[in-house]
């Protein structure tokens, strides 16, 4: 085959597409099985739209929420709010993962579901990727695509540095009513080591997304109680937590989160969305960013399954593109996310920033991308 893609998140399912509708013979392995949960914020700037319309997966047909507001609270729940200049939609990962795999099936993209990558090896012979499952079955690929998210098991077998290295970051996500809360706008409420996204989905209904750590959740022993005692001293969400019909009966959660660097190419793997580098949820939204990582990675795929370009010029012009387009966004994403979780840092940074519309908004612009 001329492609396999391991994992089936934004960053797989969209280079899917795009490398199938090339023409290429595409199989893509995912070890759960569609539809399914995942713990994200659920936000999607706008400028991913024109790529998904022209690989006919437009998302409109999802009836997703339009977003156009931002509102950062401080843990004591001062606030700002800035215009988001392009916007953005909400959706669901359960919908939208799924509505990409069934437009990539029906193209014709081989998917092995319930399926886990224990080793790939590169034989330089050859020229060729063989890539094994943990049922024993094995598939040569003349490129190989890692979309499986930041931490997997893949990563040690690629001896990857920061693997040999424990996050201290956990994500909980929940689906909710709220009646009354405005669909535009997507909220980031600050709390003592975290903070927590709000914005709405499909169906009216809202993603309720917190990031924090291990020792905070530790401290407090069960998650109830760590959202009863450190969530609800933001006023915001409090009223959240009171007054929303949650609709999950346990949330969704993953531990381990990394946001380590890494790097986009890993023993020949191209590496996409957060398998290739540190995107934390203040660079403007992973989501996004993977879709646009997907699209860099198949147009540059293209070029070298059509013999015009070698291996050592695919792997160079990826790892050039893909820091000339992330490389800012995750600087500042990291400059910024260094003032939230701290409760005095976050109260000055938001006091300050309330007054100031235009360096906010100037943060948004670098945090984001353009229309592609």
């Amino acid at each position: 085959m001329d492609v396999l893609i391991i994992g089936g998140g934004l960053g797989g399912l969209t280079a899917a597409l795009d490398l199938r509708r090339r023409g290429h013979a595409v199989l893509l392995v995912e070890r759960k099985r569609y539809p399914f949960h995942k713990v994200c914020g659920e936000y999607v700037s706008n400028e991913v739209l024109p790529y998904l319309r022209r690989l006919g997966a437009d998302p409109a047909a999802l009836a997703p929420a339009a977003i156009s507001r931002f509102l950062l609270s401080s843990p004591a729940g001062r606030t700002l709010t800035a215009p988001l200049d392009l916007g953005g939609f909400g959706i669901s990962r359960y919908s939208l993962d799924y509505f990409l795999y069934q437009q990539a099936s029906a193209l014709g993209v081989v998917f092995e579901q319930q399926a886990t990558v224990t080793d790939v090896v590169f034989d330089e012979a050859s020229g060729r990727h063989r890539v094994t499952l943990a049922d024993g079955r094995s598939f040569l690929a003349r490129a190989v695509l890692g979309a499986y998210g930041k931490r997997a098991n893949l990563d040690r077998q690629l001896q990857r540095p920061f693997f040999q290295r424990r996050s201290p970051y956990l994500g909980v996500k929940y689906h909710l009513r709220l009646p009354g809360f405005p669909q535009d706008l997507i909220a980031l409420h600050n709390f003592a080591d975290g903070y927590a996204g709000i914005s709405a989905i499909e169906a009216d209904q809202y993603c309720f997304c917190y990031l924090t750590t291990r020792l905070n959740l530790k401290a407090h022993g069960t998650i109830p109680q760590l959202e009863a005692q450190v969530l609800a001293r933001n006023p915001h969400l409090r009223d959240i937590l009171h007054q929303a019909e949650f609709l999950y009966p346990q949330p969704e959660v993953i531990n381990e989160i990394s946001f380590a660097p890494k790097s986009c190419v890993e023993n020949h793997v191209l590496m996409c969305g957060d398998a290739a580098g540190l995107i934390t949820p203040l660079c403007g939204n992973g989501m996004a960013m993977a879709i646009r990582g997907a699209e860099i990675a198949a147009r540059h795929l293209h070029e070298f399954l059509h013999g015009r370009s070698s291996r050592p010029q695919l792997e160079a012009a990826y790892r050039r593109e893909w820091q000339h387009t992330f490389g800012q966004r995750l600087r500042v994403g990291r400059a910024v996310q260094g003032l939230f979780g701290r409760p005095i840092l976050s109260e000055a940074a938001v006091s300050g920033l309330r007054f100031l519309p235009g360096v906010v908004r100037g943060l948004m612009r670098q945090t984001h991308g353009p229309v592609f």
